[in-house]
């Protein structure tokens, strides 16, 4: 993907496009790898990178759903459990298999959580990942070397999917882009243009790198904004009243002593309501999750400090060693754009529906929010059948379901366990291109940093083939240096800038500009800023 042949193929375009997909999260990229997929003419406009927002701030986890089974949502989790399935069918290079203990502290809870993951593997039928099962105290032990022992009889495992969020939604935009749709990040959309009816027929753009405005037709606009879809809305129709209630959860990183081993712990029940996950994840690992209820979405939410404390405090409850202020080394905060329900508690947004939601304007606006990463393929194929009707389009039959992702083709799965010992197994095929880079270069194939994995030909490669712009898409998203370690990606940030510097032919005052910008976005990642204080969690 290159964003010069993008734009090209904008401004030669003078007939409509099929659909103008709004959002460059895990929605819309869905939306355009299907509606491409089927041969319709796709643009997708982002107005920041990539999966700025909510979609590269996830839980890392392609899963059914334990708590909304216990919430009695089967459909929900039965839709997930087969998605999850076919999401490794066509991406194992991004997703794997990971097993989940449950651990035991009271007699009643081997039977009870061992009889509920027996209903998750019966739901997910021949899409399941593994079998679950008791697990005697022992075996928690030895799944577990750093559980807390103290009153410890045993546990429950079983299996759920992980992947990574970032790699996999650029893998979804190149996929995008081989079926010759547009794609194309800082693309800021300002206007939604109407015909002499009053329906809307186009976009207004702004191109927010060199000031560029253009005016874009389309049969069909599709929002797929996510926690700012209020925003677009709004643009359609002023006084549009709001679908979405906010709710941020954060997760803290750790390194990987605190859960040695490849096996997850899950708190199926927390004070805030929620699940609380302790995840092994590029060799660190992950904590989370919280749920608390916001006024307004942004780009670069901050954690509570009792959101922080909250996590530290349950994680001690379940981990030998407990986990310490000082030992965060990153803190990533993510918001959910979950769909308001009309009566519902809006202080408890742990009960608000994860299903998506499709909603039609007067204007003709098609806007899809709510669901989860997970369920991405089937809500863009539901996205795409309603776009199609929408904008009388010819029917064309979706194909995502047997749709190889980008990265597929000529990978060789490794065998069970060890693919997290290869840094590149998440580039899939592009892994080969990447170490031709480095072996052509020496300087090329050293890590920017020794904490962290990341080489200067992944810059690079990121530069010209992932359409990253700024350094924070290259060390949040294109790699996750961020999120995994804030102060390593602050003492690889010179090199890394240097090399996209260089890439894409910019000059030292860029460079002193990007350096600011990221080392004051770091700050944030390694707990120096918190937002004012909430009055309480969730209960």
């Amino acid at each position: 993907m290159k964003r010069d042949e993008m734009l090209a193929r904008i401004r030669e375009r003078k007939e409509p496009w099929d659909m103008v997909i709004i959002g460059g999260g895990a929605t819309g990229a869905g939306v355009a790898v299907d509606a491409a997929s089927r041969g319709y003419s796709v643009l997708l406009l982002e107005r920041e990178d990539f999966g700025k927002g909510t979609s590269s701030r996830s839980t890392k986890l392609v899963h059914g759903g334990v708590r909304y089974l216990e919430q009695g949502n089967v459909s929900l989790v039965m839709e997930a459990l087969k998605e999850r399935g076919i999401l490794l069918e066509n991406a194992p290079h991004l997703v794997h298999d990971l097993p989940f203990v449950v651990p035991n502290y009271s007699w009643w809870e081997a039977p009870f959580y061992g009889i509920g993951m027996k209903i998750y593997d019966l739901l997910a039928g021949k899409y399941g990942f593994g079998r679950s099962r008791i697990l005697s105290h022992q075996e928690t032990l030895e799944r577990l070397p750093t559980i807390r022992q103290d009153g410890l009889r045993g546990g429950v495992i079983y299996h759920d999917g992980q992947f990574d969020d970032a790699r996999l939604l650029i893998a979804l935009m190149a996929t995008a882009a081989e079926h010759d749709a547009v794609v194309l990040n800082y693309a800021d959309v300002i206007e939604l243009t109407k015909n002499a009816d009053g329906f809307i027929d186009g976009v207004v753009i702004v191109d927010r790198e060199a000031g560029e405005r253009h005016t874009i037709s389309a049969k069909v606009v599709v929002n797929a904004t996510g926690i700012f879809t209020d925003t677009i809305r709004r643009l359609a129709e002023p006084e549009a009243a709001p679908m979405i209630a906010p709710s941020q959860g954060i997760h803290l990183v750790f390194e990987q002593s605190f859960l040695r081993g490849d096996t997850a712990i899950m708190v199926p029940h927390t004070s805030d309501g929620r699940v609380l996950f302790a995840i092994p994840w590029h060799q660190h690992t992950l904590v989370g999750t919280t749920d608390t209820p916001i006024d307004e979405p942004s780009y670069e939410p901050l954690p509570f400090e009792e959101e922080i404390q909250f996590i530290l405090d349950t994680a001690s409850q379940y981990l030998a060693r407990p986990p310490k202020r000082e030992d965060v080394l990153s803190v990533y905060v993510g918001i959910r754009p979950l769909v308001k329900a009309s009566g519902s508690d809006q202080g408890k947004t742990s009960a608000l529906s994860r299903d998506h939601t499709i909603h039609i304007d007067s204007a003709g606006l098609l806007t899809i929010v709510g669901g989860k990463w997970t369920t991405y393929r089937h809500m863009a194929e539901d996205t795409v059948n309603h776009a199609i009707t929408l904008g009388e389009l010819e029917e064309m039959p979706c194909v995502t379901r047997s749709l190889r992702i980008h990265g597929y083709e000529g990978y060789e799965q490794p065998p069970a366990g060890q693919q997290a010992a290869d840094p590149l197994a998440v580039y899939g095929s592009d892994a080969a291109h990447i170490r031709e880079l480095a072996a052509n270069n020496p300087e090329l194939a050293r890590q920017l940093d020794p904490e962290l994995p990341y080489i200067g030909a992944e810059v690079v490669w990121a530069a010209r083939e992932e359409m990253a712009r700024t350094l924070d898409d290259v060390l949040s998203r294109r790699t996750r240096a961020l999120l995994l370690n804030s102060r390593a990606a602050t003492r690889m940030a010179s090199a890394a800038a240097k090399l996209l510097a260089h890439e894409l032919g910019k000059n030292e005052q860029w460079i002193d500009t990007q350096m600011q910008s990221f080392l004051e976005l770091t700050s944030q990642y390694r707990l120096e800023k918190v937002a004012s204080s909430k009055a309480s969690l969730v209960h």
